[in-house]
């Protein structure tokens, strides 16, 4: 098979759902692209971009891991968290290389591809953007939060969310995979914080309205305290819609399995609960559903189901 017939996919997010997705991907005979949100500043990540100036790390990091096929000990190695040292601690070595790759080669994708061959990734990796950006929310009160760790933290209804500085200069590259795709992926994740600072960009904004690619919106499974508490399936499309423009999602991947009670016991405890689906209202919006059990049901923990997601996305082609 040929690089020019495999079937283009392209998965946009941040967070810890896109790794889990992309996890199963990397498997399939497709060409796998991945465009990650920069627009992180709390921890390690936040702690670099301020102090080194450049776009903020942990999402591509995971992202490397997930789609990386190096031995599991560089992987550990890449992955591991120093827990003491004056200066080192909480900061992970994955971020640290991606740091000191950036500026061995003076720019933050370059980085990013040097880590790429080292690590065996399968796929490409496209940051957002270049240069570091920062998150801004409106909330439903005219207030205005900044900073992606922040915004959960007020509690408030959030109206919309913006980055600055602009404007955003999006590699041409992942512009291209955009519009060359035949399937688009919105990962799963915080719906404010790490899947819009990627959308709300006005050339990928625009390029995901024009792409002839079919474009799925992986579900969240539980809302997420100070950005979607009390949110339907509907009200994240309507979130979508609002910020990225009507007609431009074709379908919503949901999980149609019941929740354990003593999950979501546990989860009520972060004042989360399952994410209600209702399918009716998302029709009327135009948006096909596509319902599935996509839970790993071995973790304590509510998880996609790395493998099963992925057949179920590959079938979508």
């Amino acid at each position: 098979m040929n690089r020019s017939t495999k079937p283009r996919v392209v998965v946009i997010g941040g967070g810890t759902g896109m790794p889990v997705l992309l996890r199963g991907l990397k498997y399939f005979p497709i060409e796998l692209s991945a465009i990650v949100t920069v627009a992180d500043d709390g921890g390690s990540s936040g702690r670099l971009r301020n102090e080194l100036e450049i776009p903020a790390p942990g999402d591509i990091r995971n992202v490397l891991a997930a789609l990386s096929d190096a031995e599991p000990m560089l992987l550990d190695l890449f992955q591991h968290r120093f827990t003491n040292g004056n200066g080192l601690s909480g900061h992970s070595m994955g971020n640290l290389l991606l740091a000191a790759m950036t500026s061995m080669t003076g720019d933050f994708y370059r980085g990013i591809k040097e880590i790429s061959r080292v690590l065996n990734v399968r796929g490409n990796i496209y940051p957002t953007a270049n240069h570091s950006m920062n998150l801004h929310a409106e909330m439903e009160d005219g207030s205005i939060v900044s900073g992606e760790s922040n915004i959960p933290k007020q509690n408030k209804k959030i109206k919309r969310v913006f980055v600055s500085p602009t404007p955003i200069q999006p590699l041409p590259e992942a512009m291209a995979a955009i519009k060359e795709a035949d399937l688009i992926v919105i990962a799963p994740g915080s719906l404010y914080t790490s899947i819009m600072p990627n959308i709300i960009v006005p050339e990928i904004r625009e390029a995901l309205q024009q792409t002839k690619a079919k474009v799925t919106y992986v579900c969240n499974v539980m809302t997420q305290y100070g950005e979607t508490s009390g949110y339907t399936a509907a009200d994240h499309i309507q979130a979508l819609h609002d910020h990225v423009g009507k007609g431009s999602i074709h379908s919503i991947i949901v999980h149609n399995k019941p929740i354990a009670p003593s999950v979501k016991k546990i989860y009520a405890e972060e004042n989360a609960e399952p994410v209600v689906y209702d399918i009716d209202r998302i029709k009327k919006m135009g948006v096909h559903v596509v319902e599935e059990d996509i839970l790993d049901h071995t973790k304590p923990t509510i998880r996609h189901d790395t493998n099963k997601l992925a057949h179920l996305l590959y079938s979508l082609l």
